[in-house]
């Protein structure tokens, strides 16, 4: 997947580990500051699984959100190259959610009503608190997610983001179905608890 998003938006390479350890914001200040884009390279393929989990869960077909992605990570280029964006996993977010509504509207021959509150497309358009919220948000599931045990974080993973069926995650991973279905209920419920959690201590 990150083979195809590079060969569409032709980054050189550069060494990501030199780069791993430093935020999102940091990232984004270089990158303003060197218009270097093998840093917006790095940056938007810290994004590829979520971008390709949003895709999929309005799309429902894993060429189209392959493809939804690459058109995400075009327009963020071009975004980026003339406005600054201060949260960018969510403003991400809110563009890959804007295409797949356009790409459904086209479908079904009209608008969804999702589409009436989705977000702006151009980064001058945003509306800086819901950005912020989203972030937030984001940021809050990435972190439980991580704090759940291997065996629920690889199912919750592959069942919501990646949209695999429970055979394909029981071929993936060897767990019997049963197993998998134990591993993705639970999951569910312990990140919705974390969730929680982090937010009341927030």
């Amino acid at each position: 997947m990150l083979h195809q998003i590079s060969k569409i938006i032709y980054f050189q390479p550069v060494n990501s580990h030199n780069y791993q350890n430093i935020s999102d914001s940091e990232l984004l200040a270089l990158f303003y500051e060197s218009r270097d884009n093998r840093l917006l390279g790095l940056l938007l393929q810290r994004y590829t699984l979520l971008l390709l989990g949003v895709c999929m869960k309005y799309l429902k077909n894993e060429e189209e959100a392959k493809d939804g992605v690459q058109q995400v990570f075009l327009k963020a280029i071009t975004e980026l190259q003339k406005y600054k964006v201060d949260y960018v996993k969510s403003w991400l977010y809110m563009i890959a959610r804007n295409h797949c509504l356009m790409k459904l509207r086209d479908r079904q021959g009209k608008i969804p009503r999702e589409l009436n509150e989705s977000m702006p497309l151009s980064a001058e358009e945003t509306n800086v608190k819901e950005l912020q919220h989203k972030d937030d948000m984001l940021t809050l599931i990435e972190a439980s997610l991580n704090d759940l045990n291997d065996d629920q974080k690889s199912c919750v993973t592959l069942f919501y983001l990646q949209k695999k069926s429970y055979q394909e995650i029981a071929d993936t991973t060897g767990y019997s179905m049963m197993q998998v279905k134990s591993h993705i209920q639970n999951g569910k419920r312990n990140l919705k608890m974390l969730v929680e959690k982090k937010l009341k201590k927030a």
